[in-house]
């Protein structure tokens, strides 16, 4: 094996969180190498990692197209508008969300070629809290890189299920299910959480017969119940077939369908589906990260252990976004944390505040969150008090003729501290970034109650939500 010369940092990964903090260490003045052995569906190198070219990114790509087909078919009579014959290309489809990925991940390529940052198209192995064996995608020569400090972002993979093994032909994961050339007369998704949902919203709307097996019982534990429940009713009024507590047992292949069987409360079922797609959660990829001499350490769950500033227990060693478990496997998250660490290694210290993360569902309507919900409030024992307003009491919510969903603030009873902001509607994933930026400046409900919002717009429920503790709302709801 060769030996290349010394970086001041190495970074495993090109995902949002390695490609991140490889660009803040090079801003910084830091010599900087970036390992990743992502490829496209051509075989050819492209940044980004799963969260590009398999996650989010594609998976909004692909919503966005599937609400313009489900509007020219539903929703353009009421507004006077008349269109005949259309149909969906999907392999067009497909193509288009690629030709995205491609241009997004060419301008990360751009970016580490104005930072100098050295790319390596290599699988990478954690030698020691220095060194790191990269094995060329080529297939040249094996080679060690050396670093002073090193930062682990290999980001993370869809759970395999023993019982529904995928093959990417009839039982897909998440990154197949993304790639799907044909519209399935019928499928059946493992798992209705975050995944699941996003990819049913794809699909449902595209004209799939659409169900969900959920193993829980309950349906999305982790927003607050209350948006939990009005989510179930959008969806299924939207025709999502979900099945709470309905865990599969078997999933066989026959001739050009799958055959699923579950058990529920009511006993043994079984359905057969073109496609079934397992959306049953992520795991770390930290499987053949490290070689067993360098003794990093990991949970029983393969998550790497680090302490409050994201290091592992080599000198040196970080580990960012979905590889820790300091917050959810948010893209945003392992992105602060890339630029966290980065101004460490500089010795410029700065602070990630976990509380004020947001999260999303990128389904339609979407869902939004951040800080506590009411459930876990209540638990704690917390006075609280809540402000609701339906988007249905808005005026631009008609005037777009979207109206389900609603805005939920939760404030300290006492000191009125905006503790937690809970919304489902069109745009949620934007609208919570005010609701972010009020918390991390502390805001009450009466600054939000007294902060001008724009009349009519959707962010002017937050007004009205805040106005809703005092009985103080102007659009009063039906």
């Amino acid at each position: 094996m060769s030996k290349s010369p010394i970086y001041d940092v190495i970074v495993v990964g090109a995902g949002p969180a390695g490609y991140s903090s490889a660009i803040r260490c090079a801003q910084l003045g830091l010599k900087t190498a970036c390992i990743d052995n992502w490829r496209n569906k051509q075989g050819q190198r492209i940044l980004g990692g799963a969260h590009l070219n398999s996650g989010c990114v594609a998976s909004i790509t692909l919503l966005e197209s599937a609400k313009l087909y489900h509007a020219l078919n539903h929703d353009l009579k009421k507004h006077g508008i008349h269109a005949e014959n259309i149909s969906v290309d999907i392999a067009a489809m497909i193509d288009h969300k690629d030709t995205i990925i491609d241009a997004l991940g060419h301008r990360i390529t751009e970016l580490f070629n104005h930072h100098k940052i050295d790319s390596i198209h290599a699988t990478a192995k954690l030698l020691n809290a220095r060194q790191i064996r990269i094995s060329p995608v080529d297939g040249s020569e094996t080679s060690v890189v050396e670093a002073k400090h090193i930062i682990l972002a290999t980001g993370s993979s869809p759970m395999q299920l023993p019982y529904a093994k995928v093959d990417n032909e009839f039982i897909v994961d998440s990154f197949a299910a993304l790639n799907m050339t044909t519209l399935p007369k019928k499928l059946a998704i493992i798992g209705a959480g975050v995944i699941g949902l996003e990819l049913a919203s794809i699909w449902s709307r595209l004209g799939s017969e659409t169900i969900l097996l959920e193993a829980q019982e309950s349906f999305l534990s982790l927003p607050d119940q209350q948006i939990s429940r009005e989510a179930y009713r959008i969806y299924t009024q939207q025709g999502f077939d979900l099945r709470l507590g309905a865990r599969v047992t078997a999933a066989k292949k026959g001739s050009k369908k799958v055959t699923v069987e579950y058990q529920d409360q009511e006993g043994s079922h079984s359905l057969r589906v073109d496609k079934l797609i397992v959306a049953s959660g992520r795991k770390p990829n930290t499987e053949n990260l490290a070689a067993p001499e360098a003794n990093l350490l990991l949970d029983e769950n393969g998550y790497v252990y680090v302490d409050e500033n994201c290091r592992t227990n080599l000198p040196g060693v970080y580990a960012i976004g979905d590889l820790n478990l300091l917050g959810p496997m948010l893209a945003h998250k392992g992105i602060e944390e890339g630029v966290f660490v980065a101004e460490q290694i500089a010795g410029r210290h700065s602070t990630i505040n976990y509380d004020t993360l947001p999260s999303v569902i990128y389904t339609d309507p979407e869902i939004a969150w951040v800080g506590q919900t009411e459930q876990a409030l209540r638990a704690m024992g917390e006075p609280i008090k809540i402000g609701i307003f339906p988007f249905h009491a808005t005026a631009r919510a008609h005037a777009s003729d979207r109206t389900e969903g609603l805005i939920k603030l939760i404030a300290h009873a006492d000191s009125d501290a905006l503790l937690g902001v809970h919304i489902i509607g069109v745009q949620a994933s934007e609208l919570i970034a005010e609701a972010v930026l009020a918390m991390e400046f502390s805001a009450s409900s009466e600054d939000f109650a007294r902060t001008i919002h724009a009349h009519p717009t959707r962010s002017e429920a937050f007004h009205e939500a805040a106005l809703a503790f005092k009985k103080k709302t102007l659009h009063i709801p039906n």
